[in-house]
């Protein structure tokens, strides 16, 4: 699944490509992408005419002000879900879900192979949150003035639940998944079993801080392509050549040549290195 960096690699994308251009049209092509509204002929419509002002992130959502007056078109990428710039005369990816048309014959493509990623239209005049009812639910995003020390430990420290469970719990911090849970873990030195309660309050300050590195070395990298990621000009990102321990299960470890071990927790594999993880 896209996670902030991925998420925050198409914003930026979406932000040098698509500004102050019309969209002219489009085509839904799997009815129930479209989350909002519920008729996908007045999706096209309410978007028609209208320019894309600029996108935003907010955790794993993207968020784009249309011109003024035209509301807001909402994208969740989910596990599997690609947007992509591409000329109209491109070939059918066979899981495009939805098409939207720009001039010079350019369009914003939506592919996804697993069919959980959505869109939405925000009405103009009416709250986000009441549509995109997921953003009501997100906590602080990591690089926002809120992600103090402060919030991380009232956060964690009543939490009787390992570290690496809490840290994919969006209403912990908002954006942050499997790949860079076990990155920032193993960054502060602490094992994905370890309860928040019993956490120190300098780990937790130690944590925050390396958390904030992870996505912005991944960001930088163009995030991590394991399997569907993608740019919205089609290219893989290139983090996970360079991950600490995600994915790099029976590999030595970077630092102490240890071998990268993995278990489960909550149902989701955790990758971690017993030496330098205590």
């Amino acid at each position: 699944m896209p996670e902030l960096p991925e998420v925050e690699t198409v914003r930026r994308g979406l932000n040098q490509l698509t500004l102050n251009q019309n969209i002219t049209g489009g085509d839904v092509l799997l009815n129930r992408t479209i989350a909002y509204p519920f008729s996908v002929d007045e999706f096209i419509h309410k978007i028609q005419g209208s320019a894309i002002m600029t996108w935003h992130r907010r955790g794993k959502y993207l968020l784009s002000e249309l011109s003024p007056g035209a509301g807001y078109l909402g994208v969740h990428l989910r596990m599997t879900g690609q947007l992509l710039w591409l000329h109209r005369d491109e070939a059918l990816h066979k899981h495009t879900r939805v098409r939207i048309f720009f001039g010079d014959q350019q369009e914003l493509r939506f592919v996804d192979q697993r069919t959980f990623g959505q869109m939405w239209w925000v009405p103009p005049g009416v709250a986000v949150e009441s549509v995109m009812t997921g953003l009501a639910k997100l906590a602080a995003d990591p690089f926002s003035p809120e992600f103090t020390v402060e919030y991380l430990a009232a956060k964690l420290q009543n939490r009787r639940r390992p570290i690496k469970t809490a840290l994919l719990d969006q209403s912990v911090v908002a954006g942050l998944g499997n790949i860079y849970a076990d990155e920032a873990l193993f960054k502060c030195g602490v094992l994905p079993e370890t309860l928040c309660t019993d956490l120190q309050l300098e780990q937790i300050q130690q944590l925050r801080q390396v958390i904030i590195e992870v996505l912005e070395t991944s960001i930088a990298a163009g995030g991590t392509t394991f399997s569907n990621f993608l740019n919205v000009k089609g290219i893989n990102g290139n983090y996970g050549g360079v991950a600490w321990v995600y994915n790099r299960t029976g590999e030595p470890c970077r630092v102490c040549s240890n071998v990268i071990q993995r278990i489960k927790l909550g149902g989701r594999s955790s990758h971690f290195c017993p030496q330098c993880q205590r």
